[in-house]
């Protein structure tokens, strides 16, 4: 008898997910285009990650191209011009994960604060605006705030009696505009998420913190920050997977070779490499590797938080 129950009840089991399924068949359709497109836009083309193991020729193809023996691979580390591109980026991206990743935090605290719903909106609005723009677009409009004959920034330094600087052609201010530049286009959107996972902390908290006499600075403190973290430790995962990515598109609208020597990062080198010099095969190599040490970082970063704390990705 007990042994015909526990035959019965897998098979009730999948019979409630097969009517919850078809309860659920409009969502499953809508799902169907963003899979296709997922899978002919990122799997297919993948095939292409060949090209980093063979000495490409465009005559012969990728799959009559000879096997070069991981010579890519091989000569990576032995490329000055890579080294420096590498180095580059992991200083760009732990700077913008110390200044740019914790500016939404704070926003969106303080944010929470505003009493005033006509400041906060009108914030806000003000705030992720920049997200909208293109870096071709406020590439321009940096490029004019400043520049050293017509910028704000070199008329306010004139008219206090200094030279003119030339911030996107001198190393010593190009990543700090880098940072300010990015802090400014993504603060606000950035503080969306926050906002969102704000709104879900139970007003019940607030209302025992008031009865123990705690004020707004101590409630902020003890109830709303520890509410963010598990958002905050799956945010930071993703980033450090995107540690390689220091900002293409920002930089490359940014920089010139004044400045390669603290700006030029993997993603421009691979550009030059592959668009310009057209050595295909190995920068296909350099941009696998950078995404195979992407992957490592975030399943690494996952694993440790995983056995530190009960956040984490998966």
């Amino acid at each position: 008898m007990e042994l015909q129950r526990a035959q019965t009840r897998p098979v009730v089991r999948k019979n409630e997910n097969w009517i919850r399924a078809k309860k659920m068949k409009a969502l499953y359709l809508m799902m169907i285009p963003p899979m296709i497109l997922l899978f002919l836009f990122h799997y297919v083309p993948m095939y292409g990650i060949l090209v980093a193991f063979k000495s490409f020729s465009p005559g012969l193809g990728i799959w009559k191209s000879h096997w070069n023996d991981f010579g890519h691979f091989k000569s990576l580390f032995h490329d000055f011009l890579f080294i420096r591109a590498l180095r580059n980026t992991l200083i760009i991206s732990v700077l913008k994960m110390v200044v740019s990743f914790p500016a939404p935090i704070v926003l969106a605290v303080l944010l929470n604060e505003v009493k005033n719903a006509w400041f906060k909106k009108v914030t806000q609005s003000i705030s992720y605006l920049p997200h909208f723009m293109s870096w071709v677009i406020l590439g321009s409009m940096v490029g004019e705030v400043l520049s050293p004959q017509r910028g704000i920034i070199n008329y306010v330094i004139d008219a206090f009696g200094g030279q003119p600087i030339h911030f996107l052609a001198d190393t010593r201010f190009f990543i700090p505009v880098l940072l300010v530049t990015d802090v400014w286009k993504e603060i606000g959107w950035g503080a969306i998420i926050y906002l969102a996972a704000i709104s879900s902390i139970s007003p019940d908290l607030y209302e025992a913190a008031d009865v123990d006499g705690a004020g707004r600075f101590k409630k902020m403190v003890h109830i709303t920050i520890p509410s963010l973290v598990p958002m905050i430790v799956i945010l930071f995962i993703l980033g450090l997977g995107n540690i390689l990515n220091a900002g293409f598109d920002q930089i490359l609208n940014l920089y010139n070779p004044m400045v390669y020597e603290v700006a030029d990062i993997i993603d421009t080198y691979v550009y030059r490499k592959g668009l310009e010099q057209f050595q295909m095969d190995y920068a296909t190599a350099v941009g696998l590797f950078k995404n195979v040490v992407g992957v490592i970082l975030i399943v690494g970063a996952n694993a440790i938080i995983r056995r530190r704390s009960e956040h984490g990705i998966w």
